[in-house]
């Protein structure tokens, strides 16, 4: 028995010719067949043959004459901006433009929590002095440990952080043979460690797990639910800790840790770098727990995309360099 994969799509579609959707992109850009025409080394009868034939295809008008230039539906309003990005990336996609860091004036938008900013964000910056002095970074909070939608929908180039959930998703669904829409990168493993203040009254003894659970706990938690990875590993065991506060900052529950008997849990090379490092007490946690792996995510869709290739570039650079430095202290 022979399948017809293309049985789905409708015959209108499948007997398009997309040259009409460039001669589509152009005419609304300048919103006039002249200018259109004269862009494309295309007569101007061309071009009217080329709309007219779209029109036909897609049962729209798609544009009417007005004044000397035209004026857009409202179905062809609603169908431009994705003309444009397909054909933007099908162009990236085939004639890929080269990233020159000198010459480059890109902005990104990365989210990430404030303890990997403070990891990465410091050698990221030197080495766009250097390279790419007229790039631009934006940090945006992250907020969930699920960031795919905010990849999705465009508002953050690249998200880093801890996304184990994430991770084994993507991997079940590549071994599912399903099409997977995002890419990762490691760029270091994190320890984390329980933290209180100097002086706390467990400060100065070995950590059992029932001092640990019997203890009052800060958590941080992107989303403000009382529940982490901590909190998984101590269910395999039958156990649980007390948590009565929920911070979104590791800088915040520094301040919160070193001004109150709460215990938290931060990577251990963040510590230093909050400024109240001779101010707080670091212990291994008294059970254990995953590796923290922190990954750059980010949507295929920009996974050949020279700039964004730049970039993985420099933050695999920089946390490579961070953390070799490190364990040489």
């Amino acid at each position: 028995m022979v399948v017809d994969m293309n049985s789905h799509i409708p015959s209108s579609f499948r007997t398009l010719d997309l040259n009409l959707l460039r001669i589509f992109d152009e005419v609304m850009a300048e919103r006039s067949l002249t200018r259109a025409a004269r862009n494309l080394s295309l007569t101007q009868p061309a071009v009217s043959n080329a709309l007219r034939r779209l029109r036909d295809a897609l049962d729209d008008e798609l544009v009417r004459r007005q004044g000397h230039g035209i004026e857009p539906t409202a179905r062809a309003l609603a169908l431009w901006p994705i003309v444009r990005e397909a054909l933007r990336q099908l162009q990236e996609a085939v004639v890929p433009s080269p990233f020159v860091p000198q010459e480059a004036k890109n902005t990104f938008v990365l989210a990430m929590a404030d303890a990997t900013a403070a990891e990465l964000m410091g050698g990221l910056a030197r080495q766009m002095q250097i390279q790419a002095p007229s790039v631009s970074l934006r940090v945006v909070p992250l907020t969930t440990r699920d960031p795919r939608n905010l990849l999705s929908d465009g508002a953050a180039d690249m998200a880093l952080g801890y996304f184990p959930a994430v991770l084994t998703d993507l991997t079940g669904r590549a071994q599912a043979g399903e099409a997977v829409s995002f890419q990762h990168q490691r760029l270091y493993v994190g320890e984390y460690v329980c933290v209180m203040r100097a002086g706390h009254p467990m400060a100065d003894q070995e950590m059992t797990l029932d001092d640990y659970c019997e203890a009052r706990h800060l958590l941080v938690s992107f989303s403000g639910r009382p529940y982490g990875f901590v909190d998984e590993a101590l269910a395999t065991l039958g156990r649980q800790r007390r948590i009565v506060l929920t911070v979104n900052q590791f800088f915040t529950a520094g301040q919160v840790v070193v001004n109150s008997d709460l215990l938290t849990v931060l990577p251990r090379h963040f510590v230093p770098t909050t400024g109240m490092g001779d101010r707080l007490v670091l212990q291994d946690l008294p059970l254990d727990v995953p590796a923290v792996h922190v990954e750059a995510l980010w949507h295929r869709r920009v996974q050949h995309d020279s700039a964004h290739q730049w970039l993985r570039e420099q933050l695999l650079q920089v946390a490579k360099s961070a953390f070799s430095a490190k364990e040489l202290t």
